[in-house]
């Protein structure tokens, strides 16, 4: 870092579900912090991505994709309710929005929320522009600012990187001058119990496809440390049916040992170290019902 005053600042990064926030935030960080899928509905609660650009400290809070449905149980209203939490914390928005997409129901609720939040400096950031036609990517840019009146419009890949240091460039100056509030070597504030179930779950939605409910939730029941460095985790699959329970494990075992070294080579990369991951799948029905749960996720079950 140069001898500049350090500068620090929260930046929420708001939008529709899949619309490329984790997968964005990770891009930033260089590792990953936030699980990926391309089911809705996979980032459940806020999780900070913390970035360094030179003399800027800056922490990307990756909220959960916000949704226009009426949400039918007590997961998807707390999980809207920490998407609008984290936007209640950060100085700056922004507005990720899937550009191959038409404008939908979600997003024209966060531009009409966006009108409330006077205090803050709001950005738009059209994503998967590699997929679709400059001139395509200029008309939705004038629809979206005609609604709200954008201080700035990025146009970035996501995936690929393409225009994310533009991004870094502009928050990075623009962010107050204040000492960094995390180590220098921090990228995340999830624990890791936490992200290795995190790890495990993003698994089982990939592997599971359409088959699997998301009425399901993955915990880290142990965690050993070796004097050799590696690490034994323990993980328990919750489910809500009985009749989930062979789809996750597959004939003979196939698919839970396939999901296990997955999630296995991926915490391997992670935490730099060998890992023997154990897992085990066991029916809680009403699961979605037990406060503790939402507790681990830092979500609130009466929202």
């Amino acid at each position: 870092m140069s001898g500049d005053k350090q500068k620090f600042g929260f930046v929420a990064v708001i939008g529709e579900p899949n619309a490329g926030k984790s997968t964005l935030i990770n891009k930033i960080v260089g590792t990953k912090v936030s699980i990926v899928s391309p089911k809705v509905q996979t980032t459940r609660t806020r999780v900070l991505g913390i970035a360094i650009y030179k003399n800027s400290q800056i922490v990307f809070v990756d909220t959960p994709g916000i949704f226009s449905a009426d949400q039918k149980n007590r997961m998807e209203k707390a999980i809207v309710a920490s998407a609008w939490e984290g936007v209640a914390d950060a100085e700056v928005l922004l507005l990720l929005v899937d550009a191959t997409k038409k404008i939908g129901a979600s997003t024209n609720i966060i531009l009409e929320r966006l009108k409330q939040e006077t205090n803050k400096r709001c950005f738009l950031i059209l994503n998967k522009i590699d997929k679709i036609k400059r001139e395509e990517l200029l008309d939705l840019s004038l629809k979206l600012n005609e609604i709200h009146a954008f201080e700035a419009t990025f146009m970035v890949s996501a995936l690929k990187g393409n225009g994310v240091k533009d991004l870094l460039v502009h928050l990075s100056k623009m962010l107050p001058e204040e000492p960094w509030h995390y180590p220098e070597d921090q990228v995340t504030d999830m624990p890791m119990r936490l992200m290795a179930a995190e790890v495990t779950r993003e698994k089982l939605f990939k592997m599971m496809h359409q088959e699997l409910p998301y009425q399901l939730t993955v915990e880290t029941e142990n965690w050993e440390e070796f004097d050799d460095g590696s690490i034994k985790i323990d993980q328990t699959i919750f489910i809500a049916r009985e009749a989930h329970k062979k789809i996750i494990l597959g004939k003979g075992g196939s698919m839970i040992k396939k999901i296990g070294q997955m999630a296995r080579e991926e915490l391997e990369d992670i935490l730099e170290t060998r890992v023997h991951l154990k897992l085990f799948v066991k029916v809680r029905e009403n699961w979605l019902d037990d406060e503790e749960r939402y507790a681990l996720w830092g979500l609130n079950p009466r929202a």
